[in-house]
């Protein structure tokens, strides 16, 4: 089965059509992901905080990245796998950003995503010419929280919503076949989405986005309260779930309760009986 074309989801786009898109970063769930229907699955440097409890994405590494893009990849066979490019993997320089680009897409992702607006444009277009399909990503871009001082809603002044518009514009320019739009506010999402050709991906944007993306995590309610974000919506509590689920377990083996008789292999009682010979020997 040949995966989705990222150009259909710009005839998605042109048809009207909504789609819904969802990290994943580990086989299992990702299978889990596309046999829900997800037609698009980002390997995101969110795996970082989500996956291995760093504070930021800021720490994740390409070794990170290509790891759990692989495993992802094997796991689906008809979603566009979308694979982060972590921190300072595309800012030091062209050649290396094409060069780690190449990586993500040989570990088996159908794009990259990449955060930034006109000033990462002309890498955006290389990246394209070289037949390197790229995801933009505006708005709050949580590679640059320190310098935003925090995860904060972007694009309130007149003067920074019009540079968001720019940037969208800017990245469908130079080849970006989507762009996200991060904790922006609803009515500057609407207008950048009316604004471009190609796919406004929202988290924190509003409803007027063509798709929405979320975290995985945050969706199965796999972590306590506070890591509950206001532009994420709780579909089920498996963390609880988790917890009793091992308390179960724990309870039956300190009592005794678990292996039982089903839970165990049986040997033959010739068998069984020789072996007790040989062992009086």
């Amino acid at each position: 089965m040949a995966r989705l074309s990222i150009h259909t989801l710009a005839r998605w786009k042109r048809e009207g059509r909504r789609f819904a898109m969802l990290t994943a970063y580990d086989h299992a769930l990702a299978r889990l992901v596309e046999q829900a229907g997800v037609p698009v699955v980002l390997v995101g440097d969110s795996l970082g905080p989500v996956m291995l409890g760093y504070d930021s994405t800021v720490p994740v590494t390409m070794e990170d990245m290509l790891h759990h893009t692989r495993a992802v990849a094997r796991a689906t066979e008809r979603c566009i796998v979308v694979a982060d490019m972590p921190f300072m993997s595309y800012q030091a320089g062209a050649d290396e950003a094409m060069a780690n680009a190449g990586a993500l897409l040989r570990a088996g992702a159908t794009a990259v995503k990449l955060e930034g607006g006109s000033a990462v444009a002309p890498l955006v277009r290389r990246m394209v010419s070289a037949g390197i399909p790229v995801m933009g990503h505006l708005g709050l871009t949580p590679q640059s929280v320190n310098q935003f001082g925090g995860h904060k809603v972007q694009g309130r002044t007149p003067a920074a919503a019009a540079r968001i518009i720019g940037d969208a514009r800017a990245l469908e320019e130079a080849g970006a076949f989507a762009i996200v739009l991060e904790t922006v506010p609803a009515p500057l999402a609407r207008m950048v989405a009316e604004r471009i050709d190609v796919p406004a991906i929202g988290i924190g944007a509003g409803p007027d986005c063509d798709a929405q993306v979320q975290v995985l995590h945050d969706l199965l309610g796999l972590y306590d309260d506070q890591r509950q974000f206001r532009h994420a919506k709780r579909y089920a509590v498996l963390g609880e779930a988790v917890r009793g689920a091992v308390r179960a377990y724990v309870d039956e083996v300190v009592a005794g309760e678990f292996p039982t008789e089903a839970e165990s292999f049986p040997m033959e009682e010739e068998t069984l009986g020789e072996l007790r010979q040989s062992a009086r020997a």
